[in-house]
């Protein structure tokens, strides 16, 4: 009896250990929110500490995006892009540049949402896995650098943009070198990318149901209104759930909820870290000696939305703070949330090659991060 019961728990500890393995990242974030709790107890302010609308935005676009792949747009997609472009570099600096564009217009944590599915179509359908950890860190960092031109590239270039009530103008300008810099770093890049043929055969099953993609498309615009505020959170959500639970049920289903907690137990730490006056005492003392470098290297820790905010408090220089919070976007897996989307998508994939993929996340990032900040601290 004693045997049979250790034998029935033996399943059940492993379906545990697989997981907690398969949602690291939600359990490390888990633990940096409870830990944080100890130093800053549950009060009224922890309402404050949420992104609503990006929290919203995610799930809508989450929902979407399943929707999309359910009717195999991607996938059919990807198989268009191959047979234009005909080698693996062209099709990579596309999808990068894609991904680099659009951070500027949808925010970065839409872009990989969007984009992420589409880089993995286009090198595993043809057959090119060894090659998605590249262009998979590629895009993340292509969509942390790009958005960075604008003010609602960002979620901290818009608390910044709105903080100091930058003109659009100067803010432009502040973020231009960089922009360039970073550009020219991110084309310079796909070389590592091997140069070969692509091929894939068309399916002549492979059709795009008309009614079903200008639905989910149409869906896909609400959401990006709702980034712009040209449509309140509430209503674009309302729509997208009722029209996907008479048109797809499954993809609402298959939202990535654990991505979504993720991001709540990170509002939590941050907030709480803003919170503790050691802290704050010694990112003031830091910021008066170098504000740009403080502000990249403290997006290493906390992230760089919540150092946005808290560094915001302790200086009217914004300039080389705005820098810093986007250059620090680049580094660790935790100094942009946009990088936890990034490396989900991977492990997702390919659970087994995260070691590798995080080998090479590092060096890529932290490469950017050293250039970046030795050039714009030389032109600022």
């Amino acid at each position: 009896m004693a045997d049979a019961a250790v034998a029935s728990q033996r399943p059940e500890k492993g379906r545990f250990v697989v997981l907690v393995k398969k949602n690291a990242v939600l359990v490390i974030a888990f633990l940096a929110a409870v830990i944080s709790a100890f130093l800053v107890p549950p009060d009224g302010e922890y309402l404050g500490y949420f992104d609503v609308k990006t929290l919203c935005c995610l799930f809508g676009t989450l929902a979407v995006v399943c929707a999309l792949k359910n009717i195999h747009f991607f996938s059919i997609l990807a198989s268009r892009i191959i047979q234009l472009t005909g080698n693996s570099r062209i099709a990579a600096l596309t999808l990068i540049y894609i991904t680099f564009i659009g951070s500027m217009l949808i925010a970065n944590d839409m872009a990989l949402i969007t984009f992420l599915p589409l880089g993995y179509y286009v090198f595993s359908v043809a057959g090119r896995k060894d090659e998605v950890a590249t262009v998979f860190i590629l895009q993340n960092i292509a969509a942390n650098l790009g958005g960075m031109l604008t003010p609602f590239g960002n979620p901290q270039n818009l608390y910044l943009y709105q903080r100091f009530n930058i003109p659009t103008g100067e803010f432009m300008g502040i973020m231009l070198w960089p922009f360039l810099i970073a550009v020219a770093l991110i084309t310079v890049c796909c070389l590592l990318v091997p140069r070969h043929s692509l091929r894939v055969s068309p399916k002549k099953d492979e059709i795009l149901p008309a009614g079903r993609t200008a639905v989910y498309i149409a869906l896909f615009a609400l959401t990006i209104f709702m980034v712009f505020r040209l449509l309140p959170p509430w209503l674009v959500l309302v729509i997208v759930v009722g029209a996907l639970l008479i048109m797809d049920r499954r993809a609402l289903r298959q939202v990535d909820y654990g991505l979504l907690l993720t991001f709540v137990c990170f509002f939590i730490f941050s907030g709480n870290m803003g919170r503790v006056p050691v802290i704050r005492e010694f990112f003031s003392g830091l910021l008066e000696k170098n504000a740009l470098l403080t502000a990249a290297l403290s997006c290493q820790v906390i992230s760089n939305v919540p150092s946005a905010i808290l560094l915001s408090q302790f200086t009217e220089n914004y300039a080389p703070l705005l820098v810093g919070v986007n250059i620090g976007g680049a580094g660790t897996l935790i100094a942009s949330l946009a990088s936890l989307i990034t490396f989900r998508e991977f492990s997702a994939h390919y659970r087994e090659c995260t070691r590798l993929y995080l080998v090479r996340f590092t060096l890529l990032n932290f490469g950017f991060l050293i250039i970046l900040a030795l050039c714009c601290s030389l032109i600022m």
